[in-house]
């Protein structure tokens, strides 16, 4: 089991500084006019997180299928409903620049998904999740 330890501390209004007890800092904040807008809001570092993740795994799982990545891009464009007050759609685009079969491509595209800890969050919580996979080829 690994633990996992955060923190957070208001600033100033709406703006946090999120801490993950390794030395690493993010600000948080909301849009003019209610924050400061020094920082992207919780939900989109959540997206972030999300497209930060899928990018890591890709890489991971390319280096283990033996192939490496000449460009590799992660895109993740959400609605977030006002019924729900959280995102309920987000839209992949990955573009991926790699000199390998499409297939073994598809198949790391695959593996990423079924393996990347914040899109499984995502999918458990009912976000609907298209994914849109192209190749610097096409």
């Amino acid at each position: 089991m690994t633990e996992l330890h955060v923190r957070a501390k208001v600033v100033e209004n709406f703006r946090v500084d999120v801490d993950d007890q390794r030395a690493h800092v993010v600000a948080l904040d909301w849009p003019l006019p209610d924050g400061l807008d020094m920082g992207s809001s919780p939900l989109e570092l959540c997206l972030m997180s999300f497209a930060g993740c899928y990018a890591s795994i890709f890489v991971l799982t390319a280096k283990k299928m033996r192939f490496s990545l000449k460009d590799f891009e992660v895109k993740v464009d959400a609605v977030k409903s006002e019924e729900a007050g959280t995102i309920t759609e987000a839209n992949v685009d990955i573009l991926v620049d790699a000199n390998v079969a499409k297939d073994r491509i598809q198949r790391a595209h695959e593996l990423t998904v079924k393996s990347c800890p914040v899109g499984v969050l995502f999918e458990k919580a009912g976000v609907k999740i298209r994914y849109n996979l192209r190749t610097a080829k096409e």
